[in-house]
């Protein structure tokens, strides 16, 4: 392998890269790689690349590949947990950027406990159509501007070509961002978590991160001694306060899960009573992007901001050594349009919400950040659908009506399986404009590009039998997000008749699939989809 003798004296630092050619999320991932290769090389450390999976949930989204990126999350972990004990590495850096890829890595973080840190390639800028800001929610949206023959098809291709101007993860709060931002909130990357991809303090940054490891190494800094239940609440609290994407409840509850830590997802719901929604990006309406947020001054000044007014515990130890307070001491918020005074925030409660109910009776999710203050509380007949594809014909068939509340079961991490996301349904729904009159609920989950009343993860799922299942078209359901509740206004008599004759659909997967035995294997959408131990 042309490794020096003395070179193997070294700590062995595995490099974790999950480059790849498939997504732009991870094309430029190799640069960042490179830099951390040379600041492990210049702080003693004899650096190992190897791969793991990624998924771009994009390029899977409406059709059967979105079956497979969250059951992907497991497999990254396990992945991970292969290479690093069967090589006995010392320590390892995590090169990540989308969706599954960054909370897989962060449980095999708490798994191995080793020293570890993750670095990002960063969000994708801006894109430009025509003198008009443009990103990938806009791209969603504009299908149901084709579809009522409000803009043509070519123009619709013009805009897919300035869009998405490069590399990075997509340009609007998804759960790729989220999830990075998030993963500085926990203490788990240097700060710097909203540097675009594009810019060179992004291979800064990448070089640091790999110096730092040697410091963590040395000082036996494990992610157990950084991954507390303060630092869950930091990344709740920093996760209500950007109104981050929905799949972010799904994947800090697994890494808690993972970390062995007591936790409860109705703590989103209790801190998103104290936690104010200070930024809004797209696909939020009149949203900003991610990199308006990185010229306001980032994560790190929002989280200055969050400790000024007590909302954040400043005395968890994070990567750089240093109490997160240490961290964001001095970093001040450039652009008070962009990241809100306490004193002016959006909403006084965080941009995320549960609801429960005996629809779901484990709980449900909104991301209320997303959605237009008429259908806070929305009241209407249920559309029934048994799985997106038959919804989205239905949508953009003009066969939903104002008023409706589009219902789209057996989608939950057993019925999919994998939890498909919802994305082209709720696109749908605000391209034929119908996101001011129509709801849309669901066992499955969103993407983070999902505007509109969209409430998801409903649990128990479909296929377990939960009240989803025994809707019938006609029902009338209330929903009430500044609440919390969802009701099916049904009795209790009625429902539990229906049960008696409810029958689980038989699966059409094939049971060599890794699909199977992960639904098999899979918990709750409320408990983290995590496997069952």
């Amino acid at each position: 392998m042309g490794h020096l003798p003395e070179d193997l004296k070294k700590p062995v630092v595995a490099i974790v890269n999950s480059q790849n050619e498939c997504m732009p999320g991870h094309l430029h991932l190799d640069l960042i790689a490179k830099a951390v290769r040379e600041g492990i090389i210049e702080a003693g450390g004899l650096p190992i690349v190897f791969p793991t999976i990624g998924i771009c949930d994009g390029i899977a989204q409406g059709h059967d590949g979105m079956h497979y990126p969250l059951p992907s999350r497991e497999l990254i972990a396990d992945t991970i947990e292969v290479m690093m004990n069967a090589h006995a590495y010392d320590a390892m850096v995590l090169i990540t950027n989308c969706d599954k890829i960054t909370p897989g890595m962060l449980m095999a973080c708490v798994r191995l406990d080793v020293p570890a840190i993750i670095v990002s390639g960063g969000p994708m800028m801006t894109g430009c159509y025509k003198g008009e800001k443009m990103g990938y929610a806009d791209l969603m949206s504009s299908q149901g501007l084709v579809a009522k023959n409000i803009i043509t098809e070519e123009k619709l291709s013009e805009m897919e070509l300035d869009a998405l101007p490069g590399c990075g993860a997509c340009n609007l709060l998804g759960t790729a961002n989220s999830m990075n931002y998030l993963t500085e909130a926990l203490g788990m990357c240097l700060p710097g978590s909203a540097v675009p991809a594009a810019s060179a303090k992004r291979i800064a940054l990448a070089k640091k991160t790999g110096q730092k490891i040697m410091e963590l190494l040395e000082k036996d800094i494990t992610p157990s001694r950084i991954i507390t239940k303060k630092a869950l609440e930091n990344a709740i609290t920093v996760d209500l306060a950007i109104g981050g994407s929905t799949n972010t409840i799904l994947h800090l509850t697994a890494l808690a899960h993972e970390a062995e830590i007591d936790f409860d997802v109705r703590l989103f719901a209790e801190m998103s009573k104290k936690v104010p929604h200070l930024v809004k990006l797209s696909p939020a309406e009149n949203g900003h992007y991610p990199e308006d947020l990185y010229y306001a001054g980032g994560i790190t000044a929002l989280m200055a901001e969050l400790n000024e007014a007590g909302l954040i515990h400043g005395e968890t130890l994070s990567v750089t050594g240093k109490m997160v307070s240490e961290n964001v001491d001095g970093a001040e918020v450039i652009d008070p349009s962009v990241i809100r005074s306490i004193d002016n925030p959006y909403s006084s409660k965080g941009g995320l919400q549960l609801l429960f109910g005996n629809l779901a009776p484990e709980g449900s999710v909104c991301k209320v950040a997303a959605v237009n203050p008429k259908m806070y509380e929305h009241r209407g007949p249920c559309r029934v659908f048994n799985k997106e594809e038959d919804a989205v014909k239905a949508i953009y068939g003009g066969k939903i009506n104002p008023g409706d509340v589009v219902v789209i079961r057996y989608e939950g991490p057993k019925g999919g399986p994998g939890m498909r996301e919802m994305l082209t349904a709720t696109s749908a729904i605000v391209g034929m404009g119908l996101s001011k009159d129509v709801a849309l609920i669901t066992d499955g989950r969103f993407s983070g590009a999902t505007a509109g009343a969209a409430v998801g993860h409903i649990s128990p799922e479909a296929a377990e039998g939960g009240p989803i299942a025994l809707i019938e078209e006609g029902d009338m359901v209330s929903i009430n997000i500044p609440e919390g509740t969802i009701t099916l206004e049904v009795s209790d008599e009625e429902l539990a008749s229906r049960k008696k004759h409810w029958v689980r659909p038989a699966s059409k997967i094939d049971k060599r699939s890794y699909l199977s035995r992960y639904a098999r294997l899979v918990s709750s959408a409320m408990s983290g989809a995590v496997f069952c131990r």
